[in-house]
C-alpha cells in the first residue's frame, strides 16, 4: 500500500476487528506460474493465537491449493473494510480535490495445510459463524455424512500472520467541522452514502458517543 504514516493502523486488536467484521478476503500467491488470486472467507483462530498474534483459518476449493502452491511459500491475504468516495462537496470551497476513505489490511504468512478432520471442524465453524445471524441457524450437523463428502472438495488452511500492513484512512487530516460534514454526507441518501464508513469515521474521531 501507499506509504501514508498518518493513516497507519498498528494495533493488532484493530486489525482483528477488521478481519472479524469483514471476513471475505483475497488470497494472493506468487507462484512458479505467476501471480494467483482467489477469494474466500476467513475466521480468526483464537484458540491458536495469543493477544499479540493474528491467526487466520479458512479453506480453498480444490484445485486452488495446487494453483496457489499452498504451504510452499508465503501468501498475502487482503481484508477490505468499509470504503467509499468522499466528495469535495463536503469540503470548504477552497478544498476541491476528492479522495477515497477506506480501512484495509494486508496480512502475510505461510499457510499450514489442515488435516481432513480439522478442516471439517473449521468448515463447521465458518457455517456456524455466518448462520448465527439467521432466525433459524443451520449447521453441518443437519446431515454430517453429506457434509463430510462435500468437505473432501476443500482444503483447510491456517495462516499465522507474520506481519501486516494496515491503513485506516478516515479524514484524520481534516478539520473537525469538515469531518462532521463528511460523516453527514455519508449518512445521507445521496449517491455516495455509506453508513458503515460513517461509523468507522466516528469511531476514529471519537464521535460515537455524541
Amino acid at each position: 500500500m501507499r506509504h501514508t504514516p498518518h493513516f497507519l493502523m498498528t494495533d493488532v486488536d484493530e486489525v482483528k476487528r477488521l478481519v472479524d467484521g469483514n471476513p471475505w478476503a483475497t488470497i494472493v500467491s506468487h507462484t512458479g506460474a505467476g501471480l494467483v488470486a482467489s477469494h474466500y472467507p476467513f475466521l480468526l483462530d483464537t484458540s491458536r493465537a495469543d493477544d499479540h498474534e493474528i491467526v487466520l483459518v479458512s479453506h480453498v476449493g480444490r484445485p486452488d491449493e495446487v494453483a496457489h502452491e499452498l504451504g510452499r511459500h508465503e501468501v498475502l491475504v487482503v481484508f477490505q473494510g468499509p470504503h467509499g468516495y468522499v466528495s469535495p462537496a463536503w469540503y470548504p470551497p477552497e478544498q476541491f480535490v476528492p479522495t477515497w476513505n477506506h480501512v484495509t489490511a494486508h496480512c502475510w504468512g505461510t499457510p499450514e495445510i489442515l488435516s481432513d478432520e480439522e478442516n471439517f471442524r473449521v468448515l463447521g465453524e465458518l457455517v456456524d459463524h455466518f448462520e448465527r445471524a439467521m432466525p433459524s441457524p443451520i449447521s453441518l450437523e443437519v446431515d454430517e455424512e453429506t457434509a463430510r463428502r462435500t468437505a473432501k472438495g476443500t482444503v483447510g488452511i491456517r495462516i499465522r500472520v507474520t506481519r501486516f500492513d494496515a491503513r485506516a484512512k478516515l479524514s484524520q487530516n481534516k478539520a473537525p467541522e469538515v469531518v462532521e460534514r463528511i460523516i453527514a454526507g455519508l449518512r445521507s441518501d445521496g449517491p455516495y452514502a455509506s453508513p458503515a464508513l460513517a461509523d468507522e469515521m466516528e469511531r476514529a474521531h471519537g464521535l460515537e458517543e455524541r
